[in-house]
């Protein structure tokens, strides 16, 4: 194969890639994504004075996280990329309690808020507390979404779609090893 056709072939490829991914995560140019979402997790988590204290920004350098985080965690949270669909144990946690950012243990989102959304990866109607988490312009796979952060520490966690089940519509789509879980009475 010369050069010029392997070129095409990686690139054909990479457009591929991104099409199922831009469909699994919620886009709009296929068929519909997921069926009726269920909520599954009950009744209000409500936030604890620790949860509402302020806080501040997180900053470490690379060298830092990559002590810290797994190879995976660091890939994801610090490189912007995507698990594997269907591969975090977090899809199937069902206990009353709160994701924290793995990162740095800000609490994000909330069992009451978590929805089974078809995709492969735990998805939430809407942060737990305000002021959390931040959206930012995510541009990459030739497409246009919105990426969510964690605002503590800035670390890539997924991304918001607007096809999420009422009330609020929204199904912030995240990666699982970005989230940690901590089950509450």
């Amino acid at each position: 194969m010369n050069i010029k056709a392997s070129t095409l072939l990686a690139f054909l490829t990479v457009l591929v890639i991104a099409s199922l991914i831009y469909r699994a995560q919620g886009g709009k140019s296929g068929a519909a994504v997921a069926p009726a979402p269920t909520l599954e997790s009950g009744a209000a988590v409500p936030p604890t004075p620790a949860d509402l204290a302020p806080w501040s920004k997180v900053d470490k350098s690379e060298a830092d996280w990559k002590a810290q985080l797994t190879p995976a965690q660091y890939q994801i949270m610090r490189g912007h990329g995507t698990e594997r669909s269907g591969s975090s144990p977090l899809l199937s946690e069902h206990r009353r309690g709160v994701f924290h950012c793995a990162g740095c243990g800000a609490p994000l989102f909330t069992s009451d808020s978590k929805f089974e959304s078809g995709t492969g990866w735990p998805s939430f109607t809407k942060p737990f507390v305000a002021g959390h988490i931040v959206i930012a312009e995510d541009s990459s796979f030739f497409m246009k979404r919105e990426e969510v952060r964690c605002a503590r520490c800035g670390s890539h966690l997924g991304h918001v779609f607007d096809d999420g089940p009422p009330p609020t519509g929204q199904r912030y789509c995240l990666n699982g090893a970005t989230l940690t879980f901590e089950s509450r009475p």
